[in-house]
């Protein structure tokens, strides 16, 4: 059957057969079925980011079991790193993919995956050289950490951009497969260490590395697809506008955590470190959650603005309310349990300082996943300009309570108060940031014939929103 063009009326009017084949097409594929699937795509994406939280898990409780709180702290630190260069390189490679080239394995989706991957690797050598350096600079077990890190930053920046690449094709089982190897094999890595009693800072974060860099390996053949080092420079100019400003929001963020533990450092010692860092290993099966979550979030929301804009807020409320009731059920098992044993049995001699920080911490959690549902909506919709402004508050205000907490107090327990009070000031404006975000792009898109031109694969000729 051949397709007919909507007929236009005058103005932006358009005939009513138009709006009837343009809601059929618009709704094709939706009720059980496509509920279905996006169920097992987000249930894929918390299995993918479950394997990998696990695998951070059995690393931090192994390391925290062997080493001393102090040479503990010297991994934190080291850990802490890696987390920031890890989120200040999805800014220019992973996030601008899954904004504008989430869909098929097509010739520009594998052109768009090449590029990517390559600027990943590309960053990952840049910042491995960075950290030898650094680490040749500094004393004792933070030298071997970052030393450590440095060998393999490159392998673990490939990996985790597969995982994208997979997660934006919808082939979340990928991702999860590629987390999986990586887990084993570094699983297999520490026991070796913890049996022949040579598990330390150095060894502990080479094995992470190295085994992330195979798993890393086996993505490129699975996806058959090679980075290019030589369309880095095209990549980066053909995503500048949104790749930019999401590095430095990255940048923000990981200039934040890295500037609190630094700060918590110099005012509390490395033990504080340690027992922050502690007190995350205890939450983690949470942040696990909600970043299987938002690993998915961004292109299931877009295909929601696409289909039904007006309906995006309550899909990004959606991904949070689930979350929250898994978050109260485990503050309940954490307070009621963990503190009868379990806890030392994890963290061994770091769980009294990490088991007071567990009050904020459950705070933190719970106003980071309301925050991500938001910050979903106002990703999908591209307005990235209002999510590095909003960004750049919110960091601003964390950094400044957190410190202030540190200073007033002296220990991890007052800072972490801080950044709870600065937690829910940054979920607020995030909300507000997606309502006015969505107010707009209805504003502009909403006009008749706009909904009913994408359906039909027709260019009405009206343009809008913030890219």
């Amino acid at each position: 059957m051949t397709a007919e063009l909507p007929t236009i009326e005058g103005g932006d009017g358009i005939s009513r057969r138009a709006v009837v084949t343009a809601r059929r097409a618009t709704h094709r594929g939706s009720g059980p079925t496509q509920h279905r699937r996006v169920a097992l795509r987000v249930g894929w994406g918390v299995a993918d980011q479950g394997i990998s939280s696990l695998g951070n898990l059995v690393l931090g409780v192994l390391v925290a079991r062997a080493l001393s709180p102090h040479d503990f702290g010297a991994y934190a630190v080291a850990f802490t790193t890696f987390g920031f260069i890890l989120s200040a390189n999805r800014g220019p490679s992973t996030d601008p993919l899954l904004v504008r080239h989430s869909g098929p394995r097509t010739a520009e989706w594998r052109r768009a995956v090449s590029a990517c991957t390559g600027c990943a690797l590309t960053i990952g050598i840049a910042s491995g050289i960075g950290c030898l350096l650094v680490g040749l600079a500094l004393p004792g077990q933070l030298e071997a950490g970052f030393v450590a890190l440095g060998i393999g930053m490159p392998g673990i920046l490939l990996q985790d951009s597969w995982r994208f690449a997979f997660f934006s094709s919808g082939q979340a089982h990928l991702a999860f497969a590629s987390d999986l190897l990586s887990g084993l094999l570094q699983t297999g890595g520490l026991l070796t260490l913890v049996a022949f009693h040579e598990l330390t800072v150095f060894s502990a974060i080479l094995v992470f590395g190295v085994t992330t860099g195979l798993a890393g390996l086996a993505s490129v053949a699975v996806g058959r697809i090679v980075p290019n080092l030589l369309l880095v420079r095209s990549w980066l100019v053909q995503t500048r506008s949104l790749g930019t400003r999401y590095l430095v929001e990255n940048l923000s963020l990981g200039t934040f955590r890295q500037l609190r533990m630094a700060t918590i450092g110099l005012i509390a010692g490395l033990a504080a470190v340690g027992a922050i860092r502690g007190a995350e290993i205890l939450t983690g099966p949470l942040m696990m959650l909600n970043a299987g979550v938002s690993q998915v979030a961004v292109p299931e929301a877009k295909q929601v603005l696409d289909r039904s804009p007006h309906r995006l807020e309550r899909f990004c409320l959606a991904l949070a309310a689930p979350q929250i009731a898994v978050t109260a059920l485990w503050a309940v098992v954490a307070f009621a349990f963990v503190p009868r044993g379990l806890g030392h049995l994890l963290l061994g001699d770091s769980w009294k300082a990490a088991a007071q920080l567990l009050p904020p911490m459950m705070v933190v959690t719970v106003t980071t996943i309301f925050a991500n549902g938001a910050i979903a909506g106002v990703r999908a919709l591209g307005a990235s300009r209002r999510s590095m402004a909003t960004q750049l508050c919110n960091t601003t205000v964390m950094f400044a309570l957190s410190t202030l907490g540190a200073v007033a107090t002296g220990t991890a327990l007052g800072s972490y108060w801080g950044f709870a009070a600065a937690g829910v000031f940054g979920t607020t404006c995030w909300w507000w940031q997606l309502r006015r975000a969505v107010a707009g792009h209805l504003a502009t898109h909403g006009r008749p014939g706009v909904g009913v031109g994408r359906a039909l694969g027709v260019d009405l000729g009206i343009e809008g929103g913030e890219r």
